[in-house]
């Protein structure tokens, strides 16, 4: 998520200092990803170096405001009408687990995936019952807090999905794993060569590769 492009939608909405635009992205997220001030003024600093906010007005007791650029405001709008573009491949730590432990004598995969599934279906029911605790349950910063939450709930079940299927295919398989012994081969420098991939993996990792 970026933090970056949140802070310059706020601030094109007008003029805040540190700790108001904390507040201002906590309201709008339903504080579901907490910041704290340090990282608020770490990422102004940076958005002041490439010229997107500059500080304006100081009230009487100190707060300096930052203000957006025109060039902010471009990209602060560029930001709210592109598409997020997700990662080319994956840095999701359960899937590397599971292929990492598919691929090792010994291993009891099904009873990683068993431990996991108790865990994340744990998460879910925790986030089917979590309640806006807000003042105003049916205002806007209940619908952020609404959106966000959905979105995990959306996540999770996603999660125990995988893991079912995940299940499903080790069980193909005698010892729940096909097992890697070290390969003897010294391997060479450089980037290994990609497998042969069909579709959308294949563009996407076409487009990794691609020189820029």
């Amino acid at each position: 998520m970026s933090v970056r492009q949140s802070l310059l939608a706020i601030l094109d909405q007008g003029p805040c200092y540190g700790y108001q635009l904390r507040a201002e992205f906590d309201r709008r997220t339903g504080s579901t990803w907490p910041l704290n001030v340090g990282q608020i003024y770490n990422t102004l600093d940076r958005l002041e170096r490439d010229g997107l906010v500059e500080k304006g007005d100081v009230d009487e007791q100190g707060h300096v405001y930052w203000q957006i650029t025109d060039a902010g405001t471009a990209e602060a709008r560029d930001w709210l009408a592109s598409p997020v573009q997700r990662g080319q491949g994956t840095r999701d730590e359960l899937a590397i687990k599971l292929a990492v432990a598919a691929t090792l004598p010994g291993v009891d995969v099904a009873d990683i995936i068993q431990t996991q599934r108790r865990a994340s279906l744990a998460q879910l029911q925790e986030l089917n019952r979590a309640k806006y605790a807000g003042a105003n349950p049916d205002g806007p910063e209940e619908l952020a807090w609404s959106l966000v939450v959905d979105s995990m709930i959306f996540a999770a079940e996603a999660e125990v999905r995988w893991l079912d299927h995940s299940e499903q295919r080790l069980a193909l398989h005698p010892d729940h794993a096909m097992a890697l012994e070290l390969s003897t081969e010294k391997p060479k420098r450089g980037r290994p060569a990609l497998r042969q991939a069909q579709g959308p993996v294949a563009e996407a990792l076409e487009a990794r590769e691609s020189p820029r």
